[in-house]
């Protein structure tokens, strides 16, 4: 293992290589390669010389990472998920190839071959031996496969981490069909893997020393629609937990990241009526490291530390404390839907818009641009005991409506969404015709503003099991991109 400067790794990267990077969200994601990767992208291009990547992560890497790498115009191909906005930019004008996936089917069909084959992976590491042994940092992702599948490896030694951060880690990979085993977690908590991973030395070509934190977690807003949702999703659990249909000790919970998500795990943590409980999920963000302190969380698994800069220092200072309580899983066994279905997760996301049937669009403006991507809400949706949707009613100052008639693109179908809440309200869904789906939605969650026009359409829709109104199911969409407003 030879050490050199990212610049100097980077050389081993060529054009149309598929390159992986490690970690999840950017967490565990390289902080040096990428801006060297941009770099010598630029170099090649002022050399009239073609250089771009095909890039493969685990979830989103560093917005800053990927936007170097886009000013660059140093990627043709893009999966999974991505956050930045000037990579947004180019995938929507068409300059990127970008493929939309599930996060928890990205590392299966690597191994199935669907992509080819892996030419780098570039993983952060806290820890490596010389044998090939290789202890990850703060997220996990899908570094395992890539390590195992890739034909050379670079690793980033990050000497910021803690070198006790691999304790959190529980490293397993499920195996191929038709002969894969189960995955043997029956309780949150369960580990059944390694910590580190065993790859042979002789692929490693490099190794940059870093010094380098995290981006960490966005900053938190709190705002009234945000309280007023989490309020609601609140008392929703609640009269789950009167009418028995969640049990006195309740259940996990899958928190998706953002600012609605973060109030919604304080208002938990924060009502006495709520038991202590566990987090089986993707991500774990700085409301949960508060909550683990104060005893109502009690386990969480997770595939990253998507924590600020302060919280990971917290974790890490005390490790004798959190090491007991926080499990970082490969995103296949964060997301896998087979565990999700067995623990009786309950799965909390956010979407862009509904329709009044109860169909999400979680990914696509209008139908048309994409903002980040699925992400791993529908290995979540689709399989938890309760699939909860949550949206603020209205956005840009009531001109949006998250209620439409027919969603511009639907990721999550009215059979897998089961609950929506909005500031408004609460529509659960649950053994709803698609006609009561309707009314309920209109009247629980849409905004006053909105709720006579979309009865209004109801009422003029023709049809049968289902009512739509074909010349004007888009309207809201028309007048938006026409005037500004859906309300014209």
């Amino acid at each position: 293992m030879k050490r050199m400067s990212a610049d100097e790794a980077a050389e081993f990267i060529q054009h149309d290589d598929m390159v992986a990077f490690g970690g999840f969200t950017p967490a565990g994601s390289p902080k040096a390669l990428p801006a060297a990767i941009a770099r010598r992208a630029s170099e090649k291009h002022d050399a009239q010389q073609p250089f771009q990547i095909r890039l493969l992560t685990g979830a989103s890497i560093g917005a800053a990472a990927d936007d170097a790498l886009s000013e660059a115009d140093a990627v043709s191909w893009r999966a999974p998920y991505q956050t930045s906005a000037g990579l947004r930019e180019k995938i929507n004008q068409g300059q990127v190839k970008f493929v939309d996936l599930h996060l928890s089917e990205v590392a299966q069909m690597v191994n199935y071959g669907f992509f080819g084959d892996i030419d780098i992976a570039v993983i952060e590491a806290s820890s490596i031996a010389p044998d090939g042994r290789i202890w990850l940092s703060s997220g996990i992702g899908n570094a395992p496969t890539w390590l195992l599948r890739a034909k050379k490896v670079i690793i980033e030694l990050n000497h910021y981490h803690s070198p006790r951060v691999c304790e959190l880690a529980d490293i397993v990979i499920p195996g191929a069909p038709p002969r894969r085993n189960s995955v043997p977690i029956f309780h949150t908590m369960d580990r059944v893997g390694s910590h580190c991973v065993q790859i042979d030395p002789k692929k490693i070509v490099a190794l940059v020393d870093t010094e380098l934190p995290d981006a960490g977690n966005m900053t938190i807003k709190e705002n009234p629609t945000c309280q007023q949702i989490a309020d609601n999703v609140v008392a929703f659990l609640l009269n789950e937990i009167v009418n028995q249909r969640i049990p006195p000790e309740f259940l996990p919970l899958q928190s998706g990241v953002g600012n609605i998500n973060n109030a919604v795990m304080a208002r938990l943590g924060e009502n006495p009526e709520i038991p202590p409980f566990m987090m089986y999920s993707e991500v774990l963000q700085d409301s949960v490291v508060h909550l683990l302190e104060t005893g109502k969380i009690t386990g969480a698994s997770a595939s990253s530390l998507t924590v600020s800069a302060s919280s990971l220092q917290t974790i890490y200072d005390n490790m004798d404390f959190f090491a007991s309580r926080i499990v970082l899983r490969p995103q296949e066994i964060s997301n896998n839907p087979e565990i999700i279905r067995r623990l009786g997760v309950i799965a909390l996301n956010v979407g862009l818009e509904f329709d009044i049937y109860g169909h999400a669009n979680s990914t696509h403006i209008a139908g048309v641009n994409l903002m980040n991507g699925i992400g791993g809400s529908g290995d979540f949706e689709r399989n938890a005991y309760l699939s909860i949707f949550m949206a603020p009613s209205i956005a840009k100052g009531g001109k949006i409506s998250t209620i439409v008639p027919m969603c511009s693109h639907v990721d999550h179908s009215e059979h897998s969404v089961k609950v929506i809440i909005t500031e408004q309200g609460i529509a659960d869904l649950r053994g709803l015709s698609p006609l009561q789906r309707a009314h309920t939605i209109i009247d629980n969650c849409a905004h006053p503003l909105y709720r006579d026009y979309l009865h209004r359409y109801m009422e003029n829709a023709p049809g049968g099991h289902i009512h739509h109104d074909l010349s004007h199911a888009f309207d809201l969409h028309r007048n938006l991109l026409e005037s500004g407003s859906m309300l014209g």
